[in-house]
């Protein structure tokens, strides 16, 4: 069973890209897309292409934060600053590409934190609290937009089926996002007052301490206004609807890629954004959207090749270049061993 769900996974993730792809042929059938875009992208002014460099170091910052969080949580501290963020970079640059976050970012953290003496299971834990986290920023920014500016959901009423359309009425939506608030402050309260571990197949998943909560909180938020800030500094500035639209839109449209599963959202993460900005000229949001892909994705892609490149050689050197017990001369009886 389990090697018939290894193939199904990738499967879904596959159609779901076949399928964007060719819902945005027909959204941008007839168009010379080509020579717009790149017309775009040379007007984007300098200084908007800075403040989207910065708003990628802010979410990749965030990101290291995560993994970070999840270490004091197992209360581990010895491992630097430095090799969680090149851990914690190297993971999201090459799972977002890949898909199947979870998963792709295990193995790579396994591999990296085995080498500082962390478990199959640590590692199971970490990866668990890191993928909470994002999910308890999701939560929390998807139900202030919700509760403060319901219209939003509006939006997604063309992409939902007609039977779901009542989801992105105001005042359901309000319901929604007070419910989600709900959730994250159930979470704090049972880290406040110690609930009970959370059991699920026999995973448990104990509440953290209210400081690791507190930290969640402001990391991932954190991510994805840096993540929804490349996007809104890529966008013209007239016409632009704002920074607070381009974060709900961008929530929504991101979380819709990573559970299609499709590799790096490709197409999913587009359709869904394209659609529901339907106010800017669509050249100019896939302008955007492109950017967002060469600075979140692209750029993280090659330089986590790198890192993974020196960090396999350094490892090989060690295994090459260990001395062996055997190998070391024998110590007199009478020669001491210096403190």
């Amino acid at each position: 069973m389990k090697r018939v769900l290894d193939f199904i996974w990738p499967a879904i993730g596959l159609i779901a890209v076949v399928v964007s792809l060719w819902l945005l042929h027909k959204e941008f059938k007839g168009e010379a897309v080509g020579p717009e875009v790149w017309e775009y992208l040379k007007a984007i002014p300098a200084s908007r292409y800075v403040l989207a460099v910065l708003s990628t170091l802010v979410a990749y910052a965030a990101l290291a934060w995560y993994d970070r969080i999840a270490l004091i949580h197992l209360g581990v501290k010895h491992i630097s600053w430095i090799f969680i963020s090149l851990c914690s970079f190297t993971t999201y640059a090459i799972a977002h590409n890949i898909g199947a976050t979870v998963f792709s970012g295990a193995m790579v953290r396994y591999r990296a934190y085995s080498t500082k003496g962390l478990s199959a299971a640590q590692v199971a834990v970490l990866v668990a609290v890191c993928s909470l986290t994002f999910a308890l920023g999701t939560i929390l920014v998807g139900g202030l937009i919700s509760v403060l500016e319901p219209e939003q959901l509006s939006r997604f009423r063309g992409m939902l089926p007609s039977n779901l359309r009542f989801l992105t009425d105001a005042t359901m939506a309000r319901i929604i996002g007070a419910v989600m608030l709900a959730g994250v402050a159930i979470y704090v309260i049972g880290s406040v007052f110690g609930f009970k571990p959370l059991v699920v197949r026999g995973f448990k998943l104990e509440y953290p301490k209210p400081e690791i909560a507190v930290r969640q909180l402001i990391a991932s938020p954190l991510e994805l206004l840096g993540a929804a800030g490349i996007i809104y500094f890529a966008l013209p500035e007239v016409g632009n609807p704002g920074f607070f639209v381009v974060l709900g839109v961008f929530v929504a449209s991101f979380s819709a890629a990573l559970w299609s599963n499709a590799p790096g959202g490709l197409g999913v993460f587009e359709w869904f954004f394209i659609t529901a900005v339907p106010s800017l000229p669509k050249t100019q949001v896939l302008a955007a959207l492109l950017v967002f892909r060469f600075f979140y994705l692209i750029v993280p892609l090659i330089f986590s090749i790198f890192v993974v490149i020196l960090f396999e050689r350094s490892r090989l050197d060690e295994v090459l270049h260990h001395d062996h017990p055997e190998d070391a001369p024998a110590r007199k009886p009478d020669q001491k061993t210096e403190a």
